[in-house]
């Protein structure tokens, strides 16, 4: 059996787009799991998420208010097809990522995060496959908006990521 996953982050809607991309909710609907690393800003966006998934894995961001912040995780963590997920917003500077997680998260397989927008794809010293989808809505100093779909396969670590450009 394999999952797929759809990965997202910083949707900031209504700040950056009044919306979620159209070419998304296809995405959203093929889905098995959605995971969302925070920075969603409405609550519209999570309601539309849940209701329109089969299954949603998210916690809220640094820019996220009380409402959300009451109804997510900091750290959102689950297990799907042996390979154990966490998702969290923030990993602080890109220099010395990898082992930092490695620390924070000893019991991880995958760890989803967001913050910078800025796609992200790397292994740890670990072995823990470290994942930032950057965002469908505000590509910041990127050429392209972005997200990621993922394949889980049975067993720990086998992972298959792409990353879409909208």
């Amino acid at each position: 059996m394999t999952t797929r996953l759809l990965l997202v982050s910083d949707t900031h809607v209504p700040k950056r787009a009044k919306a979620l991309p159209a070419a998304l909710w296809p995405q959203v609907e093929g889905a098995d799991v959605v995971v969302h690393a925070g920075d969603w800003i409405d609550e519209g966006v999570l309601d539309d998420l849940e209701a329109r998934s089969r299954r949603l894995v998210a916690c809220w961001g640094n820019n996220d208010g009380p409402g959300l912040r009451r109804r997510l995780p900091e750290v959102a963590r689950t297990t799907l097809d042996g390979v154990r997920l966490a998702v969290v917003h923030e990993t602080g500077p890109a220099q010395g990522r990898e082992r930092r997680m490695d620390h924070r998260f000893p019991d991880v397989d995958v760890l989803v995060f967001g913050h910078s927008h800025i796609p992200w794809d790397t292994t740890t010293p670990a072995g823990m496959r470290l994942l930032n989808p950057g965002s469908p809505t505000d590509r910041r100093r990127q050429p392209f908006c972005t997200f990621m779909t993922a394949t889980l396969e049975p067993g720990p670590r086998a992972v298959d990521v792409t990353l879409h450009r909208l």
